[in-house]
C-alpha cells in the first residue's frame, strides 16, 4: 500500500447517493421510468452551473437517444439518482423524456414487408 496520493485506485467511487442529488430521493418530474428516452437538446448549458454527474449525463446524451436504463448503466449510478438528475436537466431545458411507442401502436411486420417488397419492385 503507498501513500502517494496522485496513485490511481481500482475501487469504485465511493460518494454517497444523497451527495450527488444534493439531498434529494425523489426527482421533480412523474412519469420517468426504466423505458423512457432521453435526448439532450441544443442549446447552451454555460448559462446553468452542473455538477459532474450532469454534465457526464449530458455529455452521454448528446451521443443518441437512450432509456433511463441505459444512462443508469453507462454512468454506473442507481436508477434512483439519474432519476432525479435527468428532472434537474428538464428543468434547466437541457434534456427532453419521451415514453417509447406502446406496441399496439407499431406497424404490423406484414405491413412493413409488404412496403419494403413495394419498393424494391421500383
Amino acid at each position: 500500500m503507498t501513500n502517494d496520493p496522485t496513485a490511481k485506485s481500482d475501487a469504485p467511487d465511493l460518494v454517497r447517493p444523497y451527495v450527488i442529488t444534493r439531498g434529494r430521493g425523489h426527482p421533480t418530474r412523474e412519469g420517468l421510468d426504466l423505458v423512457s428516452l432521453v435526448i439532450a437538446l441544443p442549446g447552451d448549458e454555460s448559462p446553468h452551473i452542473l455538477d459532474p454527474e450532469s454534465t457526464r449525463l449530458l455529455a452521454l446524451c448528446r451521443g443518441g437517444i437512450l432509456s433511463v436504463a441505459e444512462v443508469a448503466a453507462h454512468l454506473k449510478l442507481p436508477i434512483g439518482v439519474v432519476k432525479v438528475l435527468l428532472s434537474d436537466l428538464m428543468d434547466t431545458g437541457l434534456v427532453a423524456t419521451r415514453r417509447p411507442i406502446p406496441t399496439a401502436e407499431l406497424p404490423k411486420t406484414q405491413l412493413l414487408q409488404e412496403v419494403l417488397d413495394g419498393l424494391a419492385r421500383l
